[in-house]
């Protein structure tokens, strides 16, 4: 082998361990601040991970708002029609906050099975929902739909009355 590619050998060899060292920080990073979505129904599933920060979503249950004295400490569920996951939150909630509306949360499951949230975010227009929480909440109504569809049992049909000759 030349010198000349000796020399070019290396120079490839070190720009492919830089790179792969720079891939491998970049993606270190991502694994640290990378928040994942997920619906009560999949924590309640214990698909969420524990310990770790992620976003739960769906609509706030009618109901379950109870403010603390203070103000500040919130508590409520939020529910995919199918789970329901209690939430506390200490903080000011945003303006669009309201009961029946959607609303993602960021923050850690503890070990009392309660979300405690860092952030809240809830819908910005009327018509606006995350499309992770739409396709939640629509996986959860066919889910629902299925199971109440097994579970119905045919009601028992009458005979039809003789039609009355005129």
């Amino acid at each position: 082998m030349t010198p000349r590619r000796k020399k070019t050998m290396y120079i490839i060899i070190g720009a492919l361990a830089g790179l792969g060292m720079a891939v491998g920080l970049v993606l270190y990073a991502l694994k640290n601040n990378v928040s994942l979505y997920f619906t009560p129904t999949q924590v309640f599933n214990k698909e969420a991970p524990q310990g770790r920060n992620f976003r739960i979503g769906g609509l706030v249950e009618a109901g379950s708002v109870q403010r603390d004295p203070d103000g500040l400490r919130v508590r409520f569920n939020i529910t995919d029609t199918v789970r329901n996951m209690p939430v506390i939150y200490k903080g000011i909630l945003p303006d669009l906050f309201k009961e029946g509306k959607g609303v993602v949360a960021e923050g850690k499951l503890e070990e009392d099975n309660v979300f405690h949230a860092s952030e809240v975010l809830a819908k910005h227009d009327e018509n606006y929902m995350p499309p992770e929480a739409k396709d939640a909440l629509d996986k959860a109504a066919k889910a629902q739909a299925a199971a109440g569809a097994a579970s119905a049992v045919p009601a028992p049909v009458a005979p039809a009355a003789p039609a009355a000759n005129k």
